[in-house]
């Protein structure tokens, strides 16, 4: 296993003081290793954003350690610390480009405050367009590309300095979805080949599951659970984990007032069709009241509500032979009506 880049130990973030303090964190304990995608994920007004700016002491914390690479970040001096962000860099959603610089500048930008060498910065720069796709666009302007495009742009710069770490506020809310998706390739694509241990800040479970390996649930400013995204999408073990893990779309209220159980996908084929087989295999029909499933490298993973029918007989012989398959766990959801 590798070993923690990032080692966050009973951070608290409080603003303000008094009658008006407001702690947007509280006690967090989390670890990245290094060369993972991690994810942090919650809604909004969780702390996500709030933490990600602690991990390289853009928000310094009230209490508690931030350890990354080895250096306790809260006991660096200022220069220090400017040092250190050099291996720590992120990226945001507003791209935060300078709108009066071409795109090869806005790269070099970073080496510039860094003093590296004119010539090296030109050269370094282009390499690090060509690795995001956008060799052709080095003297274009901000205002002539796209959202992707400009995202593409703020990777590379963030990559400028060479950092072991990458933390992506965001970085994805505002792009269209099959920009998203793409801007989630080029992520994978630049941890498999630099290395670069990524942080992803978001509130959409789509990203969490496309691209990370584990992931931290944030409630309230608290971390609610955390593990590997396989278990997390298979069995939540929290309220707010299940509610971003199961169907938006359903409400119990909304439920007919019929039995109804909780399907949890946990990695079987997904290409076994359990409905029809419950209805060829025992001639039991089921209705489906909502599902969020996904197929991941030929796994399902997700859950399902089903209404089961209204003769006990069948109901219970539904139930027998869900429970006997594989990779599945069931629950009834009570008080639904």
């Amino acid at each position: 296993m590798a070993q923690p880049i990032i080692e966050i130990r009973h951070l608290t973030k409080t603003f303000g003081t008094g009658d008006t303090a407001v702690t947007a964190l509280e006690d967090i304990n989390l670890e990245v290793r290094a060369g993972e995608i991690f994810g942090i994920i919650g809604l909004s007004g969780a702390g996500k954003s709030t933490l990600v700016r602690c991990m390289n002491l853009l928000e310094r914390p009230t209490s508690g350690s931030v350890v990354v690479d080895g250096q306790e970040l809260t006991a660096l001096t200022e220069a220090q610390l400017r040092k250190a962000r050099r291996s720590i860099t992120m990226i945001f959603q507003g791209f935060h480009l300078l709108m009066q610089r071409t795109v090869l500048h806005n790269v070099c930008f970073p080496m510039e405050l860094s003093g590296v060498p004119k010539a090296r910065q030109r050269q370094r720069a282009l390499e690090l367009l060509e690795l995001v796709g956008l060799a052709d666009k080095a003297e274009a302007y901000p205002a002539q590309l796209s959202g992707g495009q400009k995202q593409r742009v703020a990777i590379a710069r963030a990559l400028a300095t060479d950092p072991k770490v990458l933390l992506c506020d965001e970085a994805t809310s505002a792009l269209d979805p099959n920009t998203t998706a793409s801007i989630l390739e080029l992520l994978k694509d630049l941890n498999r080949k630099l290395g670069v241990t990524v942080v992803v800040i978001t509130h959409q479970m789509s990203v969490i599951e496309e691209i990370c390996s584990r992931v931290a649930i944030l409630d309230g400013g608290v971390i609610a659970e955390q593990g590997e995204v396989e278990d997390i999408f298979s069995n939540p073990r929290t309220e707010i984990g299940r509610q971003l893990v199961y169907p938006s779309c359903v409400r119990i209220a909304q439920l007919p007032a019929s039995r109804v159980i909780r399907l949890a996908f946990n990695g079987g084929s997904s290409y076994e069709p359990l409905i029809a087989s419950l209805a060829i295999d025992c001639g039991v029909k089921v209705n489906i009241l909502g599902a969020d499933t996904r197929n991941m490298d030929g796994r399902a993973f997700g859950t399902m509500l089903l209404g089961l029918p209204q003769d006990p007989g069948e109901a219970a012989k539904a139930l027998e032979y869900i429970r006997c398959q594989p990779n599945i766990t069931v629950e009834e959801v009570e008080h639904h009506a």
